[in-house]
């Protein structure tokens, strides 16, 4: 066998990513129409905050310029869950808020309940990890996980 790698001409790691996604969207819609999450789930959701179709108001985007985390738990609302995004009420500084995710615009998703999250890559070209950022004022500590959870991580870079 051949050391040379060659491009594939089927975006795997798109359809990897987009299935993936879409068990964000499965999960969020099995709490929609609810407005707290059952037993201790509660989940921590970062996305690009200036992504295509991310809607969030403009104090926030002006806090987190490049990613956002934010935490669905026991303080939230409206939460709608359609094919291609969701929406959620949340308070920031006891400002009522919607916020309008794609799920395209996710980076990552973590219950650390149960041990369980995915990350997702955001672009294929290279570019360098964001920096960190604070989190939103509804947030919890960043939860860290150790060996042997459950974090599922996608990364296809191209071996050269």
């Amino acid at each position: 066998m051949s050391d040379d790698v060659r491009d594939s001409l089927i975006p795997y790691d798109e359809i990897v990513q987009d299935a993936l996604r879409a068990v964000v969207g499965r999960v969020l819609s099995q709490v929609e129409g609810t407005d707290s999450l059952p037993g201790e789930h509660h989940f921590y959701i970062t996305f690009k905050t200036q992504a295509p179709g991310v809607d969030i108001p403009a104090h926030l985007v002006a806090k987190f310029p490049d990613e956002m985390t934010i935490v669905l738990q026991n303080r939230f609302w409206d939460l709608t869950v359609e094919e291609d995004h969701f929406s959620v009420g949340l308070s920031f500084n006891q400002t009522p808020s919607t916020l309008i995710i794609p799920y395209a615009a996710i980076t990552a998703f973590v219950d650390p309940s149960v041990d369980f999250g995915l990350q997702f890559q955001v672009s294929d070209d290279g570019a360098a990890e964001p920096e960190p950022h604070d989190e939103a004022d509804n947030d919890r500590p960043e939860v860290s996980t150790e060996d042997g959870s459950n974090v599922v991580t996608v990364d296809f870079g191209k071996k050269r």
